[in-house]
């Protein structure tokens, strides 16, 4: 087995960024009847995104931001692994593993790496530092190709602890939000030695039909009911991903525009409800990952392996020491849902603002939540 961590940095070729322009100048457009969000994103607003990315967005600022943080590669379990991987300077700071979403990558944490890894220089109490740890989920960027079929939540979190311990982190945490909170609550469900708590932002556990559990709802999770009839209302980007990713990819991969409106899908809302607010400048970055690594098909392959597995969603038990936060622009886990199968839950905070990818739209609540959380348990 090869353990050799080896220095990476991100060099696209300049020939890969002219094709990208010459692509998006010759965009073939869809007709459309409906000008909304009820029928998927919106040629007008899509045509917007387009045209940031090829006359406003820089991928060369942006991809110097990325490599401005320490990164390497390794390979466990046969998959190459790209992280992120950014000591902290105070001594006793603890080992964090962050963990990303779809259609995210390791550019959803920039804002935080600096707030966790040095919370002096940010004004922050630095007895709660962490060194931090962000890996390329496998088959998404620069943790690619995929070496294999089976790569579920459950096998990368799995993989996760085999890194933080090839990286000599003998006591850790872990975070995540969307897929990344899937990997996360596998990893909890798996209680490896040195573990020592999981923060979610979600828990996706649902209503099971027994007797009076709706009454035992918050004011906060009630109201969040009406984002769950909203996902499964609009979510057939996970329907087709769960099913037959490998037919999508050919258009993820042949057309820089197709990959930006199947992106926005999840980013901006089901109707639009932030296209407005979202960072598009990060949204382009996580967009312009994708493309130059060719990996939108692959990437779609981590929800068919969940899929047939029902890594991220069953309802093993975990008795690891478990925070979420849920913010309101989310699915809103639901408590009494998530104990169902989660005996330690020591921390569970109902957020006042900020969306399903929090570490963009609501960094500080998210920092402040993660720190609060690791003081107790870590």
């Amino acid at each position: 087995m090869n353990t050799t961590i080896r220095p990476f940095r991100i060099e696209i070729p300049q020939a890969a960024i002219d094709d990208l322009r010459l692509r998006l100048r010759q965009t073939r457009w869809p007709q459309t009847s409906a000008a909304d969000w009820s029928r998927g994103q919106p040629v007008s607003f899509v045509r917007e995104l387009a045209h940031q990315w090829l006359n406003a967005y820089d991928w060369r600022q942006a991809e110097a931001e990325l490599n401005r943080h320490p990164q390497f590669t390794t390979e466990i379990d046969g998959q190459t692994i790209h992280f992120l991987h950014v000591r902290s300077p105070e001594p006793h700071a603890l080992p964090l593993i962050l963990t990303h979403g779809w259609p995210s990558t390791v550019a959803e944490f920039l804002d935080i790496i600096g707030p966790l890894s040095d919370p002096r220089a940010h004004g922050l109490d630095p007895a709660q530092a962490f060194h931090l740890v962000i890996p390329s989920l496998p088959g998404f960027a620069f943790s690619s190709p995929l070496a294999g079929p089976g790569w579920d939540a459950a096998r990368t979190a799995a993989a996760w602890d085999v890194l933080m311990k090839r990286l000599g982190y003998k006591r850790y945490g872990a975070q995540g939000g969307d897929a990344g909170a899937l990997v996360t609550r596998e990893l909890g469900i798996q209680n490896p030695q040195g573990l020592v708590g999981v923060h979610l932002q979600q828990i996706f556990a649902f209503p099971s039909g027994a007797p009076g559990e709706m009454e035992k709802l918050s004011p906060f999770e009630m109201e969040g009911l009406g984002n769950l009839q909203r996902f499964q209302k609009y979510n057939g980007y996970a329907e087709i991903q769960s099913k037959r990713p490998a037919t999508l990819g050919f258009g993820l991969v042949d057309s820089p525009v197709a990959q930006l409106a199947w992106n926005a899908e999840l980013f901006f809302g089901f109707e639009g409800e932030a296209a407005s607010t979202m960072d598009r400048e990060r949204f382009l970055t996580h967009v312009s990952l994708y493309w130059f690594t060719a990996t939108g098909g692959q990437a779609a392959e981590f929800y068919y392996e969940n899929a047939q597995t029902g890594a991220g969603y069953r309802e093993l038990p975990s008795t690891m020491a478990t925070a979420v936060a849920s913010f309101p622009n989310d699915f809103r886990s639901v408590r009494t849902f998530a104990e169902r199968s989660h005996s330690h839950i020591v921390r569970w905070t109902e957020m006042p603002e900020g969306g399903h990818f929090a570490a963009v739209d609501a960094p500080e609540l998210l920092v402040d939540d993660i720190r609060k959380f690791f003081a107790q348990v870590g």
